[in-house]
């Protein structure tokens, strides 16, 4: 009878997986879009994120190592921006080593551009705040961004979705 209900969660939870939009959404949580139409505002609705237990003691001890790099504050998971305008997105990591902060849109690492700004300021041995910045916005600025902190014991990350409102 034990058995039946654990292969059942593990079912769910599989399915939970393949479901998800796109790589890594089940661990974060993903929403989908509310409202169409040109002028219409876009809403996202957020469901729980699956939580997957580590059954190798190795992965185990790997992300849950306590000087591990985390993420300990960051923005809004969604963000509505007006075009033109600068949208800004923060993360703010620990871990010791201090771990670096590497931005991603849409699963693609980011690269310096003349719109595109990342300023981070150390703070200690074992913290770094980052914030990202696109200014002026355009409607290709909307998308899945991410701030992932990593070090040699742990990776962690946080995503962030932006669409662009249109005025009434």
């Amino acid at each position: 009878m034990r058995t039946r209900a654990l292969q059942r969660v593990l079912l769910l939870g599989l399915l939970a997986l393949l479901a998800a939009p796109g790589p890594g959404a089940a661990l974060r949580g993903s929403g989908t879009r509310v409202g169409k139409g040109r002028g219409m505002r876009h809403q996202y609705k957020s469901r729980l994120p699956v939580l997957l237990h580590n059954k190798d003691p190795a992965t185990s001890q790997y992300y849950e190592h306590r000087d591990g790099a985390r993420i300990v504050k960051s923005s809004h998971f969604e963000l509505d921006y007006m075009l033109g305008r600068k949208i800004t997105f923060f993360c703010m990591a620990k871990g010791f080593p201090r771990p670096e902060i590497t931005w991603f849109k849409d699963g693609i690492e980011l690269y310096y551009h003349k719109f595109f700004q990342v300023h981070e300021w150390p703070i200690g041995n074992d913290t770094i705040k980052s914030k990202m910045e696109i200014d002026p916005t355009t409607q290709k600025d909307s998308g899945f961004y991410e701030c992932q902190a990593n070090n040699q014991y742990a990776v962690d990350s946080r995503g962030f979705r932006t669409d662009y409102d249109t005025p009434l």
